[in-house]
């Protein structure tokens, strides 16, 4: 009897020890997924403003050189013309990391505040509930800026089309928000991430600096999609999921790589 016992003490501490040593292992994060697949827009679907779904007007989202190109050549003026492609998928829980870089010419019409400028939309609204006319999804903007010799200016801001967030325990109204990043001239490449925990906090960082951050993103009650996004909600005010797109908002770049790796909530 007096073995047995032993026995069972043993197992139940080796047992308890194996708990702890696994509660104190590192967790071990997914593979990257790629979404682009290098050839074409599989997955992808196309909502540019005063176009019905998946009307990729203009060829504004195209795939050459294994790359996504937005391109303008086949506008004669933007006017307002701004676009949005969108991947299949919602997510929560991830990091989302695209290579990117701008080059050429603005678009005849494009406005001045869009120069070297476009952006990654997450947490958004699906294309599918877009009124045509429709600028932007109600989503978080990740802005993807240059600089070159006539206009400097932070990387990975962020900008709240339809949306709030929290930073430094404060609701913030404003548009849009700096990061502290350094500048990034004219045609490089440039690496843009961002970790998204849900609703509770996302991260930007650019070439592996972490350049701004904030929490509990939110519909926006002063925003005209409020109504009809937060029904389809279920009247849930805090978004938790949504969307990812790449905009195209007048100034030509390229995507070599947009890949993504799911967290454990």
């Amino acid at each position: 009897m007096k073995y047995i016992k032993l026995s069972v003490l043993a197992t139940f501490v080796i047992a308890i020890t194996a708990l702890f040593s696994s509660c104190n292992q590192p967790k071990v994060e997914s593979e990257w997924i790629q979404l682009f697949n290098g050839e074409d827009l599989t997955g992808w679907t196309p909502k540019i403003v005063g176009y019905e779904l998946g009307d990729n007007y203009g060829n504004t989202f195209r795939v050459e050189d294994g790359m996504i190109k937005v391109r303008y050549d086949q506008y004669d003026s933007l006017r307002n013309r701004f676009g949005h492609l969108f991947y299949k998928d919602e997510f929560s829980h991830y990091r989302l990391r695209v290579e990117y870089r701008f080059l050429g010419d603005q678009t005849p019409g494009a406005p001045a505040w869009a120069y070297r400028n476009s952006g990654l939309m997450i947490h958004g609204q699906t294309p599918e509930s877009m009124e045509l006319n429709q600028d932007f999804p109600t989503s978080i903007e990740v802005q993807l800026l240059g600089s070159d010799s006539l206009v400097q200016r932070t990387n990975m801001n962020l900008c709240t089309p339809g949306t709030n967030v929290v930073m430094n325990n404060e609701l913030v109204l404003d548009h849009c928000i700096n990061s502290s990043s350094n500048y990034f001239f004219d045609d490089m490449w440039v690496t843009a991430e961002v970790e998204v925990r849900g609703n509770d906090v996302i991260y930007h960082i650019v070439n592996g600096d972490t350049v701004i951050h904030y929490s509990n993103p939110q519909l926006d009650e002063r925003d005209f999609t409020y109504a009809k996004l937060i029904e389809l909600n279920n009247g849930e005010k805090m978004l938790s999921k949504g969307t990812i797109s790449l905009q195209s908002e007048g100034h030509p770049l390229d995507f070599r790589k947009v890949e993504i790796q799911i967290l454990e909530e």
